[in-house]
């Protein structure tokens, strides 16, 4: 029974579909006849006169045929756009067309040209190859000819009778004539196989076959794809009768004054063992890690055909060195003001009234104690930035400094104090560095304050200010009461005004190092002030003899930075080093450069240093110890707790001595002090100084195993008393300090009606009420004074021993930490002498 009987298939009747039978075939002769309708699209034509006008000639077609809701106007907008994308989709295809067309134009142009030039090359290959293949043949036809020449010349000399008897006859004449024929056809065979053979190896010799890649053919020694094209190169040009060896390239060679040789080579792009081989032959028996001085590696360099182009060390340096800004670059920027004058005149007290006036209140404490450079934001908006100098005669190169790095000067005098000396110093420092100065004459507050001495007094020095009918400005104010604030900053903001101060901010920074420490927790740190340019986080610069990255910077108010632009000081963590107070800080590309320079810096520092140290004859060294021979020295050890301190403490101690006596500095540096110092001091026989930092615990073991002397001082005026007596012979009572216990806090408690209460574990010794306390962190003073209460549980006691613990609260001061250290000294009289 078939499928198909009482079924009708399915479709669509009319001329669109034709039926067709299909036989399907299945495993074991199963069959199986499906019938299947084939569908043709169907094409709608148009009759004519449709899409024209109706009877009424209306272009919007039959009303009867349009759908509902479509006007006459709607419709010709649909028909137009019908027309449009018509339009548009024909001249796409057009374009395609023509697209397709210059494509294959071009590609046909292409594909003759690659075949002309592969034709071209062809033939001169074939060329080349006749040639080579006519000079072989040659070769061979005369090699055979003299060959045979000589075979004759052989059996004529061997029988010549013969050959007599051979010429008068006739047939002996025509053999050899008759025989000359098979030769000759046998001779051109050998020479075609032979040509063919050549060929065919000629033409494969150059290729890599699998086989020999991998046997690894030629004696085990694989070669690279890159030497085999390198050898295909030199056949063919050889073949073309072209160079062989490539055209050399002379190089310009930057040669410093002395070089690695593999150093040279690399500059001179030659092979290593070319560069020895020519070392040797000049009878310089080297490695390529040795260094040959810059006369030597001149003369390999122009004996490998390269010029040379000499470099001095200096040139590193050359980096740094930076085009002037153009005016459009400019912005304004804030102005520098640096506050000087003598000791006790009141600085610092009047920069912390106009900070607390204008600043807002909380800041981090313990970070603006040691910057030294603060902004100030005023009532207008305006931003400034204060330096602050120290007073003291010793502080002279810091006041220098800041002279250096400021715009405007402003000079306190103290009105019942007058002119000091100090105050002559810093005047003489703006007149040197060229700056404005503002006068601010301070505690006029007090019943024996005298303005007027004061304005009388500067015309010794040829600072005349406004009242006296000159052009330095004078400001009376009081640090105390906050008078004359307001006027100093007006004064300030109109010099700013007038000196029209601007900085490129986009350009690499460069800014002066104000202040440099050794922080035990975040290692070097400097103190910045930034004068042209941005500073940004990840910076890589060099300072003085250190070089490092920018790795964070802090305000003034302690808060982290990502960037700080012109006159804005920020303390930079990151050096490798601790660099010098004065050094000038840039920006440069990479941590090589920055590497190199530095290097380049310390060795000549270095350098400057023995050639200062060393006497050049030997009547100076003999002159020189005939001097020092009734001298005494008083060696000693500084260490401080910023760089600026350690070198005013410094130039302090070379001014004090005479004709008998002198003060030797053995050694300085910045950070706490160490068993190296200790180690020094014993060999030397010298105190060491301590100026705001202590002894770590091995330091303190082992000067009291050695007997070494530490001094803490915290005040410069101390030091420089305590050293010159010393040196003078004028050793009074002194009031030495006993250290009898130091004590860790562990927690920090609040009480009512108390305040900050510190929970503490006595670590040695033992603590008394009634001895002076310093609190340390990080072994650098941060507080001194006394107890004001010392509790063991809830009673009040009058010591507690070693390894109790008690309750300590100090006398107005609130700032303590875990983990701070407690030391608790006596003071008492002691007799000094000078040994």
């Amino acid at each position: 029974m078939s499928d198909t009987d009482g079924k009708k298939t399915l479709g669509v009747r009319g001329g669109g579909s034709r039926p067709g039978n299909v036989k399907q075939s299945f495993s074991h002769g199963r069959t199986k006849n499906v019938v299947v309708e084939t569908k043709r699209k169907r094409v709608v034509v148009p009759k004519p006169g449709q899409g024209k006008g109706g009877a009424g000639g209306s272009p919007s077609g039959d009303p009867s045929r349009r759908p509902a809701g479509i006007s006459d106007a709607e419709m010709a907008r649909r028909l137009k756009a019908v027309q449009a994308a018509k339009a548009r989709e024909a001249d796409e295809v057009a374009a395609r067309e023509a697209e397709e067309k210059a494509r294959a134009e071009e590609r046909e142009r292409r594909r003759a040209e690659a075949e002309q030039k592969e034709r071209e090359q062809r033939e001169a290959e074939e060329r080349a190859k006749a040639k080579a293949e006519e000079e072989e043949r040659k070769r061979r036809e005369e090699a055979e000819a003299a060959k045979r020449a000589a075979a004759e010349a052989a059996a004529a000399a061997a029988k010549p009778a013969e050959n007599q008897a051979d010429a008068r006859g006739a047939a002996p004449k025509q053999a050899p004539a008759g025989d000359a024929g098979p030769r000759k056809q046998d001779r051109e065979r050998e020479q075609r196989q032979t040509r063919g053979k050549g060929r065919d190896d000629n033409r494969r010799s150059g290729k890599l076959t699998l086989n020999q890649a991998l046997s690894g053919g030629e004696g085990g020694r694989q070669r690279s794809m890159a030497a085999m094209k390198r050898k295909q190169e030199r056949a063919r040009q050889k073949a073309m009768g072209g160079p062989v060896e490539r055209e050399k390239v002379v190089r310009e060679v930057q040669l410093p004054e002395a070089i690695v040789v593999s150093e040279l080579a690399n500059r001179m792009a030659e092979r290593v063992g070319e560069v020895v081989k020519s070392l040797m032959q000049m009878g310089m028996m080297v490695t390529q890690n040795q260094t040959i001085d810059a006369d030597t590696a001149e003369l390999i360099i122009e004996e490998f055909g390269h010029k040379v182009v000499r470099v001095s060390d200096a040139d590193v340096e050359q980096v740094i060195e930076q085009a002037a800004d153009k005016d459009e670059d400019l912005q304004p920027r804030p102005p520098v003001i640096t506050i000087m004058g003598h000791v006790d005149h009141g600085k610092t007290s009047l920069l912390d009234a106009i900070r607390d006036a204008k600043v807002v209140a909380g800041e981090a404490g313990g970070i603006t104690q040691h910057i030294g450079a603060y902004q100030v934001k005023t009532d207008s908006g305006s931003l400034l930035t204060f330096l602050d100098t120290p007073g003291h005669a010793a502080f002279t190169s810091m006041r220098s400094r800041g002279a250096q790095v400021t715009d405007i000067v402003v000079l306190v005098v103290a009105a019942d104090d007058a002119v000091m000396p100090q105050t002559i110093e810093a005047i003489n420092h703006a007149k040197a560095a060229e700056v404005p100065m503002i006068v601010a004459i301070n505690k006029c507050d007090k019943p024996a304050a005298n303005p007027q001495k004061v304005r009388t007094d500067l015309l010794q020095h040829e600072v005349i200010v406004e009242a006296m009918s000159g052009d330095v400005q004078d400001v009376e104010v009081s640090a105390l009461t906050g008078k004359g604030l307001d006027e100093l900053l007006e004064a300030i903001a109109l010099q700013a005004e007038v000196l029209e101060l601007q900085a490129n901010p986009n350009r690499p920074a460069q800014g002066a190092v104000i202040e440099a420490k050794l922080d035990v927790g975040r290692g070097p740190v400097a103190t910045v002030l930034v004068q042209t340019g941005t500073l940004k986080q990840g910076d890589i610069f060099v300072v003085g003899e250190q070089y490092g990255k920018v790795r964070a910077m802090e305000n003034d108010q302690g808060k982290r930075v990502k960037e700080a632009g012109p006159s804005v000081p920020v303390e930079v963590l990151g050096l490798n080093g601790t660099p010098e107070a004065g050094d000038v800080l840039n920006v440069v590309e990479t941590e090589a450069q920055a590497r190199e320079i530095a290097e380049y810096r310390s060795e000549k520092a270095k350098e400057k240093r023995a050639a200062a140290g060393a006497a050049t004859t030997l009547e100076q060294l003999l002159a020189k110890a005939k001097e020092d021979e009734n001298v005494s020295e008083l060696p000693i050890l500084v260490k401080a707790d910023v760089q600026g301190s350690a070198e005013a403490i410094v130039q302090a101690m070379e001014k004090i001595g005479n004709d008998e006596v002198r003060v030797r500095v053995l050694h300085y540096g910045v950070g706490a002090i160490t068993e190296t110092d200790v180690g020094l001091a014993e060999a030397s026989g010298a105190p060491i100084m301590g100026f705001n930092v202590r002894a770590n615990a091995p330091a303190r073991n082992s000067a009291n195993q050695k007997g070494v002397e530490i001094r803490y001082y915290s005040v410069i005026y101390d030091l420089v008393d305590d050293v010159k007596a010393a040196a003078s012979g004028l050793l009074s009572n002194e009031i030495r300090e006993n250290f009898i216990g130091y004590a860790e806090i562990k927690e920090v408690f609040k009480v009512s009606n108390v305040g900050k209460v510190a929970g503490c574990l006595v670590t040695e010794g033992v603590a008394r009420r009634s001895a002076g306390v310093r609190l340390l962190r990080d072994n650098v003073v941060i507080h001194e004074g006394t107890l004001k209460t010392l509790k063991r549980f809830k009673d009040e006691v009058a010591e507690v021993q070693s390894g109790q613990e008690c309750g300590m609260a100090f006398e107005n001061y609130d700032d303590i930490r875990p983990a701070d250290v407690i030391e608790i000294f006596e003071r008492e009289e002691v007799t000094r002498t000078l040994d």
